[in-house]
């Protein structure tokens, strides 16, 4: 609960129920890093009526981390469609108060460790941070959690230094000040922070830029599948549920 997918499923599901004439329900399954919840989808039955709302490090990222995943993406998942774009932020809490900037950050690193806390284990958010350790050359190490929503409140309390994840659930602490956003790994700065740099302005070529989308069962008939898809880009070409999303920190978009 609190992050991205989280967010993004509870943005879009009300819509959906509409188009789709049934009760759509977001049910949160966390922990390694969105494979459990992967792995309760793929065993479902493939009917249309168990879905997977998905960043894509459960279905990229933590497969190559696993000697045996629990369930292989191209054979026992369908995808339907993307929702949004996601971009991660690498954000701090206020007991490092000295740290105004990334370089700042990884100054720091150099002298004492600085603790980095992540959605989980075989995450996006982990790559980054193993990505920002060896370009920095700096004292930073990973503290995975099971989901976002734990990370960025661990963070905020001052049991870890700082964050790195999807902007989504991070973007309300930095609003109010219990989070100070560094950077963000997107190619150009972001319209809605405009005065928040690129992690690319400090480490040339850095970008890392997550996507929420939907899958279903492999063996799902292509007639559900198509309507499901339907659904989700007529969903999110609303200018309403498109507000929604932005103000989420979620860039919406999906593939014809």
């Amino acid at each position: 609960p609190g992050g991205s997918n989280d967010i993004a499923a509870r943005i879009i599901a009300p819509y959906m129920s509409e188009l789709l004439g049934t009760t759509v329900v977001v049910e949160n399954k966390t922990g390694a890093a969105g494979m459990i919840s992967g792995a309760y989808v793929v065993k479902a039955a493939p009917d249309g009526h168990t879905l997977l709302l998905s960043s894509l490090s459960p279905i990229v990222v933590s497969p190559q981390t696993k000697i045996k995943p629990p369930f292989h993406t191209p054979t026992d998942l369908i995808a339907v469609n993307m929702v949004g774009l996601s971009p991660q932020a690498i954000a701090i809490n206020n007991s490092l108060p000295n740290v105004k900037t990334l370089a700042d950050l990884f100054a720091l690193s150099k002298t004492r460790q600085i603790t980095l806390s992540s959605s989980g284990t075989g995450s996006l958010s982990h790559l980054t941070i193993e990505m920002l350790t060896t370009a920095s050359n700096g004292k930073l190490v990973h503290v995975p959690y099971k989901g976002g929503g734990p990370a960025v409140t661990d963070t905020i309390a001052g049991h870890v230094d700082g964050v790195v994840m999807d902007l989504s659930p991070i973007l309300p602490m930095s609003q109010d000040g219990r989070l100070n956003v560094l950077a963000v790994t997107t190619e150009d700065r972001i319209d809605f922070l405009p005065n928040t740099p690129t992690a690319k302005e400090v480490l040339p070529n850095f970008t890392a830029v997550n996507w929420v989308g939907v899958f279903a069962p492999a063996r799902t008939p292509a007639n559900v599948i198509n309507k499901i898809n339907d659904a989700i880009v007529k969903v999110v070409a609303r200018p309403d549920v498109q507000d929604k999303l932005k103000k989420a920190a979620i860039v919406p978009q999906t593939m014809e």
